[in-house]
């Protein structure tokens, strides 16, 4: 996938506002009783050279300045150097640590988050690059202290500044989780009662996005509980070793945060304030023939980067702004929905490897995150509720779940309660509908096209 009208080459974009330009486009929307079109956020992070690299003493290939946020790759073609530069909003060469890349990057993100809004940090790149050490690295932490160690990535910071914020403001807070796994094309919870084999389905809820049924979520009270919870899930997480990763992620994974805020108005009224935090680890695309996949390898491989095609392919649908964009052709899509293009706001971090040996891929991973950095979502506060209206809400999901339950347990034909099943099959005929008519659009169009030749 080549960058947009780039000249051969190049391939410079605009040295963008990233930050301090989506910032103030924010401030003018608000000022304007706007929601502002606010571009995703790309990061760029390229790993050190392995043992195993140093050993066959590969060229280096890659140059990352992080003063004028640019990355250089440098090629052989036709027996000359050709240097091709890519800028992004944040740029991390090999001797950036952990808490450089959540410092300067991620600790803005999590703070909106604390303030209403729904946020998506994810990480792309080959496999072996980095991804899952970048998105979770070591969550170990000092018996006596807790402290974090100088490994821990994005998640565990995220959920220390979490807490840690909630607990100086001195809020009454409430915190959720649920853990997700993609793999190949089954969706599994990493936190479920249910063995490893349960499958859940996807649903829309209404409102343009997709809930997955049946998904467990655990409130916690600490940062002690959350992490308990991550580590249990990541436990059970597939991976597997390959020629190019002894530990190779292979699903993707989401990890989500949930907040309630409680805050009290001026009159007097106690409303809830909600954010949202979705940390999400891609599984890394995958040179077969280099990796050593056989078999079921082969076949993980291949469903990994058909997924990440499809998510390449919504990405220049998006880029290109055209009327149809297949989120609806894999569960990933479906699943990052919001996050790309929606109200979310959202931050891709682009991991490389340095070496010639990964030219190709270095080369595919820029121009994708090249074209990610054109996406504009159009973020917006979630709305703030009563603690009355909350609690009504909560009342009626609990009795439409005691319903399913007595329904489940006398197994009269299905497993749910009566009114849920009309409601599913309500929304399955409006969907049935929306499809005829979008079949009749395209014989229209069709005939429109063949008219036209």
């Amino acid at each position: 996938m080549a960058p947009s009208k780039s000249r051969p080459g190049t391939a410079r974009s605009r040295p963008g506002t990233a930050k301090g330009g989506q910032q103030q486009q924010q401030q003018q929307a608000n000022s304007n009783g706007e929601d502002a079109e606010v571009n995703v956020q790309v990061i760029l992070r390229c790993r050190p050279v392995s043992k195993q690299e140093k050993s066959q003493r590969m060229q280096q290939v890659v140059k990352c300045c992080e003063a004028t946020r640019e990355v250089t790759v440098t090629q052989q073609i036709a027996n000359k150097q050709i240097g091709r530069t890519f800028t992004f909003d944040r740029v991390f060469g090999h001797e950036a640590t952990q808490a450089n890349v959540y410092d300067a990057a991620i600790t803005p993100i999590v703070s909106e988050v604390l303030d209403g809004f729904n946020c998506t940090i994810f990480a792309y790149g080959q496999t072996g690059t980095g991804k899952t050490y970048t998105m979770g690295g070591d969550i170990e932490r000092d018996a006596e202290t807790s402290l974090l160690g100088e490994t821990a990535g994005v998640i565990p910071r995220a959920i220390k500044q979490i807490f840690e914020t909630l607990e100086s403001a001195g809020s009454e807070y409430s915190v959720k989780v649920s853990y997700l796994e993609l793999y190949n094309v089954k969706i599994t919870d990493l936190l479920g009662i249910c063995e490893d084999s349960a499958e859940h389905q996807l649903c829309e809820d209404g409102r343009g996005g997709v809930v997955v049924r049946g998904q467990e979520e655990e409130i916690v009270k600490t940062s002690e509980e959350i992490f308990e919870v991550l580590e249990r899930g990541t436990a059970r997480r597939k991976t597997a070793a390959t020629k190019l990763n002894k530990e190779s992620s292979r699903s993707h994974s989401v990890f989500t945060v949930t907040i309630h805020i409680k805050e009290t108005t001026p009159e007097g009224d106690e409303m809830i304030k909600c954010g949202k935090l979705n940390l999400v680890d891609l599984a890394g695309s995958e040179n077969i023939s280099r990796s050593g996949a056989k078999k079921e390898r082969a076949r993980e491989a291949g469903e990994i980067n058909k997924s990440l095609l499809t998510l390449g392919r919504v990405i220049s649908a998006l880029v290109e702004r055209q009327s149809h964009i297949p989120y609806r052709d894999s569960k990933l899509t479906r699943l990052l929905r919001d996050s790309l293009g929606g109200k979310t706001k959202t931050c891709l971090i682009a991991t490389l490897a340095p070496t010639a040996l990964c030219l190709d891929e270095t080369l595919n991973t820029l121009d994708y995150a090249q074209r990610a950095k054109s996406i504009k979502n159009r973020p917006e506060v979630n709305r703030k509720i009563s603690k009355t209206t909350l609690i009504k809400d909560l009342a009626g999901e609990i009795d439409r779940l005691k319903a399913d339950l007595i329904a489940t347990r006398e197994k009269n034909g299905i497993f749910l309660s009566k009114a849920h099943n009309e409601s599913l099959l309500s929304s399955q005929k409006e969907l049935e509908e929306q499809v005829k008519d979008l079949e009749q659009q395209i014989e229209e169009k069709e005939e429109e096209l063949q008219n036209v030749k």
